[in-house]
Order: C-alpha cells, then sequence, then structure tokens
C-alpha cells in the first residue's frame, strides 16, 4: 500500500503557501527550472528561478499533486507559469526566510540544471534568489523533507 501514497510535498507547499498568506507574508517559491518547468528564461540564474507566488503577485493561482499553475508579469510582460512538484526545491516567506525545503529525489535529479525551457507568452512575478554572502538575515532556513 506505501506504493499508492501520494507524495506530501504538495500538501507541504499549500499548507505554507496558506501560512504565509495568513500572517501577511509573501510566499515564494524556489524552482530548479527542468524541461518541463515554463517560466521566462531571462529570469533564470544558475538554473534556478525563484517565484512570489502572492495573491497579489499572481493570478489564477491553482496548486495540485502534480504542479503549480498560474499567470503573473515579468518586467511588464505577463507570462503563464507551470512548475511541476518535481522542480519545486521549497517555499518560504520573503521577510523572514521561514519555510520548508524539499530534497530532490531520484527521480528529480534527472533534469540538468542546464535543461533548456520553454518561453511562454503569458504572466507571472518573480523576486530574486536569495544572496549568498555576508547579509545572510533573510536566507530561508533549510528543513530537509524526505
Amino acid at each position: 500500500m506505501a506504493d499508492e501514497l501520494i507524495s506530501t510535498k504538495p500538501y507541504m507547499i499549500r499548507a505554507i503557501h496558506e501560512w504565509c498568506v495568513d500572517n501577511g507574508l509573501t510566499p515564494h517559491l524556489l524552482v530548479v527550472v527542468n524541461e518541463q518547468t515554463r517560466v521566462p528564461t531571462a529570469f533564470v540564474k544558475d538554473g534556478e528561478i525563484v517565484l512570489n507566488v502572492n495573491d497579489s503577485a499572481t493570478k489564477d493561482l491553482h496548486m495540485d499533486n502534480d504542479a503549480v499553475v498560474f499567470s503573473a508579469r515579468f518586467s511588464g510582460v505577463s507570462h503563464n507559469m507551470y512548475v511541476p512538484m518535481n522542480a519545486i526545491r521549497g517555499i518560504y516567506a520573503r521577510e523572514n526566510g521561514q519555510g520548508m525545503f524539499f530534497e530532490l529525489g531520484a527521480q528529480d535529479e534527472m533534469f540538468s540544471k542546464e535543461t533548456p525551457v520553454e518561453e511562454t507568452d503569458d504572466a507571472t512575478v518573480v523576486e530574486d534568489k536569495p544572496k549568498k554572502g555576508k547579509s545572510d538575515k533573510k536566507r530561508p532556513n533549510l528543513t530537509i523533507v524526505k
């Protein structure tokens, strides 16, 4: 029966998103861009992108067990976003870094950070990935979930 269980990852992502919104925080997704991910390539850095998934930054946000789908604006241009669950490395609050991060499983590792990405014609808002360095005060807290 264990083989038939649905992953807890999409449930955790939805829960952290709701927690952020309920507390007036800005939820961000850390995404490893793979061949299935549809995001504007101009905003991908080192094979990753950080997406602001706050209600005010997205349109038609839908999170199910397979993917996170929404529209948003990048530099004034609307884009349709598609982020499969296997590409999400974490979700956290921009203001305090609290959230949850996930190890990529063996199935997820087959996606290279250098895999080409499809650019779409529609919507999303993006924030830069937290910078590494001396000012790590706002970096997300790392919690590994297996």
